[in-house]
């Protein structure tokens, strides 16, 4: 019996140890959420239309935050080989970059992505990769 009552006694001692461990894991967790709530595009309404606000930037400088299409610019201004003009990224999209309506778009994303610092603009009016 004494045998028995101390390997439910160890039992125990493991159970009280593994949900510490759980608690913690889960309170890691629900803090991560947090975190990528706080910097997650929030959808709004602008004159109307529906929009994604892009999120300022945060200390983690998590680029997974920015919607798609802002990744996408980050990624072609990257791949550059030095600053380029928006015309320029919008002919790697594939817009018509004749037609100046197709651009503007474009630019408003580009400034907005400058403004909030992954992306800097140059003084000439392009856009450089931070280094």
């Amino acid at each position: 019996m004494a045998k028995t009552l101390q390997e439910v006694q160890d039992e125990r001692e493991e159970l009280i140890v593994a949900e510490r461990a759980l608690n913690r894991l889960a309170k890691q967790e629900r803090a991560a959420e947090q975190d990528a709530a706080a910097v997650a595009p929030t959808p709004a309404r602008v004159a109307g239309r529906a929009v994604l606000l892009i999120p300022h930037r945060s200390e983690a400088g998590d680029e997974a935050a920015p919607p798609d299409d802002y990744r996408t610019i980050l990624a072609i201004v990257r791949d550059a080989d030095g600053p380029v003009q928006v015309r320029a990224v919008g002919e790697r999209l594939g817009l018509d970059t004749l037609a100046r309506g197709k651009l503007e778009p474009l630019r408003a994303k580009t400034t907005k992505l400058a403004d909030r610092g992954p992306l800097p603009k140059r003084r000439d009016g392009r856009f450089a990769a931070r280094s």
